[in-house]
């Protein structure tokens, strides 16, 4: 089983430089978004120990199905039992620590290790452990069977996507959840969320880009670069009809005033009943740290997920959801999904240049964490203060282990 990291110290006074007001403030080192060694240092004391999110719950939709997952170097196992529940394991064998699972797929009796033939049940319970007390001996007075199966982590389920909090310590997911679902209640109502659904078709996409998780997160925060970098998106949501979101430390990002794709590609789609009707086009995109964007309009919403797979690699899930089970399903409706998707395809690529350009950039001795503008990067800014607060935990956990 991978072990977590031992804390890595960083430079404090770098991270104080993130933490003064915006108008003094200087960003993250270049190392922070290079350094192989930091990244595997983030993945525990950064992303592990919020509620980071490791795929989406549909993609074990069917009772029985397993999905092995890679989280930045953590073999994991998402697993929906018999009875439909979901959880997330360690994808390894207690026996010697074998990874157990390499496909998705639905298992049709027991999860079998390759290596010595242990088998454990959709509930995660050891159930065979052949020849453990000698050829023949498939059980072992010496050994508690009951003591040995997989190993559970903490997990939620919220909009289809699957939240991990490796180090088991964060507040309760609910807690951490309420203020964007009691922000979005004037959107939604109180039942909107559970009238999100998944098409069959157009409604996902993945990307790769070779930079940072982080550098993702910042360039979806802030409006400013959107008359270079979106011109067709600042056409129906231009740059002066945004404005800035930050709230209770782990979200923030921007809001329009003027989204109005509907008009602009005829989209035709069921929006949500509590939605002010003179406010359809507000639009919200806000990002759950550390790694999940979140958009919601009148007629539907998406969530990325972004995977980091490397210090200058990630992965960005996009999946939408459309408001009722007939608007994600009927053909009337298909051509109207099938411009959405399309519209955000075109707007996530656009981004490819900036977060690969700004990647580039941070091998440059010659960039030192940059400035931000006082007025167009507070959500910017906001999200760096809540890395840094982060790393500085970790350093001062690793000065106390010393």
């Amino acid at each position: 089983m991978n072990a977590p990291t031992e804390p890595q110290r960083f430079p404090v006074f770098k991270l104080n430089n993130v933490l003064k007001p915006i108008e003094q403030a200087t960003g993250l080192g270049n190392e922070f978004y290079t350094d192989e060694t930091y990244f595997k240092t983030e993945r525990d004391q950064v992303l592990g120990q919020g509620w980071a999110c490791i795929g989406f719950a549909s993609d074990v939709g069917q009772n029985g199905f397993v999905k092995p997952v890679d989280f930045m170097g953590l073999p994991l196992l998402l697993m929906r039992n018999r009875e439909g529940a979901l959880q997330v394991y360690h994808n390894v064998c207690s026996h010697r620590g074998m990874k157990l699972v390499q496909e998705a797929g639905e298992i049709q009796g027991l999860i079998r290790c390759p290596y010595h033939s242990w088998t454990y049940d959709l509930n995660g319970a050891l159930k065979g452990t052949p020849h453990v007390g000698g050829i023949n001996q498939h059980k072992d007075s010496r050994f508690a069977c009951e003591k040995h199966g997989l190993k559970p982590l903490r997990s939620q389920v919220w909009m289809d996507m699957v939240f991990v909090n490796l180090s088991g310590t964060a507040p309760a997911f609910e807690e951490v959840i309420r203020p964007l679902t009691e922000r979005w209640q004037q959107f939604l109502g109180n039942d909107g969320m559970s009238l999100l659904s998944t098409p069959i078709s157009d409604g996902a996409m993945s990307i790769e880009v070779n930079c940072n998780w982080k550098l993702a997160v910042e360039n979806y925060c802030e409006a400013y670069h959107l008359p270079w970098v979106h011109p067709s998106l600042n056409s129906y949501s231009r740059l002066e009809d945004h404005y800035n979101i930050m709230f209770d430390g782990n979200f923030a990002g921007q809001g329009s005033y003027a989204y109005n794709l509907a008009d602009v590609e005829g989209t035709s789609l069921p929006t949500f009943a509590a939605w002010p009707a003179e406010r359809m086009r507000n639009a919200e995109y806000v990002a759950f740290f550390p790694n999940v964007l979140l958009g919601i309009q009148a007629d539907h919403a998406f969530a990325m997920v972004l995977e980091p797979l490397a210090p200058n690699k990630t992965v960005e899930h996009l999946r939408l959801f459309f408001v009722g089970e007939d608007a994600a399903r009927k053909d009337i409706y298909a051509a109207s999904r099938h411009a959405i998707l399309s519209a955000w395809r075109v707007v996530f690529s656009e981004d490819i240049g900036a977060v690969e350009g700004m990647q580039a950039g941070r091998q440059s001795p010659g960039y030192q964490g940059g400035v931000f503008s006082p007025e167009m990067d507070v959500p910017t800014h906001y999200f760096h203060q809540w890395a840094a607060r982060k790393i500085l935990a970790a350093n001062a956990q690793g000065e106390e282990a010393a």
